[in-house]
C-alpha cells in the first residue's frame, strides 16, 4: 500500500491523517481478536467507569502474542509498511496492540492525553493506527493538529480517576479543554477498516458512545529508526516488566519486533 506524498507531508505537519482502508481486508480479523480478548482479559484489562456511569468502557493491550488474529494482524496487513512511509524511517518495530470497546450507551469520554509520556519510548518517528469494526461518527477519534510539536508534553493521568501521578508537574503542561481553547481538532468519521494515523506526541481523545450500535476500536503502534528506551519519572504504560533495556537503547527485537526493515 502506497502512501502519496501529500498524506505523508500532512502527517508530519499536523500529527494526525486519515489512511482510508488500511484494515479492509482484515476486518473479520480485528473482531475475532477484539472478542477472543474480551472473553479471556490479559493481565492489563481495565473496566474504565466508576459507580453509577451508564454503558462499559474497556481496554486492554498487550495480548498480540497470546491471540492469533492480533499476531497475524501485525505481521501480515500493510500496517508496518504504512507506518514507515508516515514517520519515513526505514524500519517499522511494532510496540504494541490495544482494544478499547465503548458499548451502547457508554457517555464517559475518552480524556484527552498524549500516549507518549506514559510510554518508555521516545523519537519522532512514531505513529499509532486507530480503527473500527462498526461505521463510526460522533465516537472517533479526535486529534489536536500539531500538538506533536507542543515544547512540553501534557501532563499524563489515570483515565478511571484522572488524577495526575508523576512527581513533577512543572515538566509538563496542564491538560487543556481543545474545544473551549478553540484548537484545530482532527476528527473523521470512519468505515469499518479506515484507520487514524496519528504521532504517540498528538493529543488525542473520543467522546463517549451514546450511539445504538458497539464501539469496537483496535490500535497497532509502531516506531521507527530513531526511536529509543528512556526512563520515566513514574510507572510507565504498558509497563514490560523485565525488560533490562537501558536508557538511550534500541527497543529489544525479541519482544518488539522489526516487521518491516531493518535496524
Amino acid at each position: 500500500m502506497q502512501i502519496d506524498a501529500a498524506t505523508i507531508e500532512a502527517f508530519q505537519r499536523d500529527g494526525a491523517v486519515l489512511i482510508k482502508g488500511l484494515f479492509s481486508g482484515w476486518i473479520d480479523q480485528i473482531a475475532e481478536g477484539i472478542e477472543e480478548n474480551m472473553a479471556s482479559p490479559g493481565p492489563y484489562a481495565a473496566e474504565n467507569l466508576q459507580s453509577g456511569e451508564s454503558g462499559r468502557f474497556f481496554d486492554d493491550y498487550c495480548n498480540w502474542t497470546r491471540i492469533p488474529a492480533f499476531a497475524e494482524i501485525v505481521q501480515r496487513s500493510p500496517a508496518a509498511s504504512v507506518a514507515a512511509q508516515l514517520m519515513q524511517s526505514g524500519s517499522a518495530q511494532f510496540f504494541h496492540d490495544h482494544v478499547l470497546v465503548k458499548e451502547p450507551g457508554t457517555s464517559k469520554p475518552t480524556p484527552w492525553h498524549q500516549d507518549s509520556p506514559y510510554y518508555f519510548v521516545e523519537g519522532q518517528q512514531t505513529v499509532s493506527f486507530w480503527t473500527t469494526v462498526e461505521p463510526v461518527e460522533d465516537a472517533t477519534l479526535r486529534c489536536v493538529a500539531g500538538s506533536h510539536r507542543w515544547p512540553k508534553p501534557v501532563l499524563p493521568t489515570r483515565w478511571l480517576k484522572e488524577d495526575k501521578f508523576y512527581p513533577d508537574e512543572s515538566a509538563y503542561i496542564p491538560v487543556p479543554d481543545p474545544d473551549a481553547e478553540g484548537m484545530r481538532v482532527l476528527e473523521w468519521p470512519l468505515a469499518p477498516g479506515d484507520a487514524v494515523a496519528f504521532d504517540f506526541k498528538v493529543l488525542h481523545g473520543a467522546r463517549g458512545n451514546m450511539s445504538t450500535r458497539r464501539r469496537r476500536a483496535f490500535s497497532l503502534r509502531f516506531v521507527g529508526d530513531d526511536a529509543r528506551y528512556v526512563e520515566r519519572p513514574g510507572r510507565t504504560s504498558p509497563p514490560f516488566p523485565g525488560h533490562d533495556m537501558q536508557p538511550g537503547q534500541r527497543l529489544r527485537e525479541d519482544w518488539f519486533p522489526v516487521v518491516v526493515g531493518q535496524r
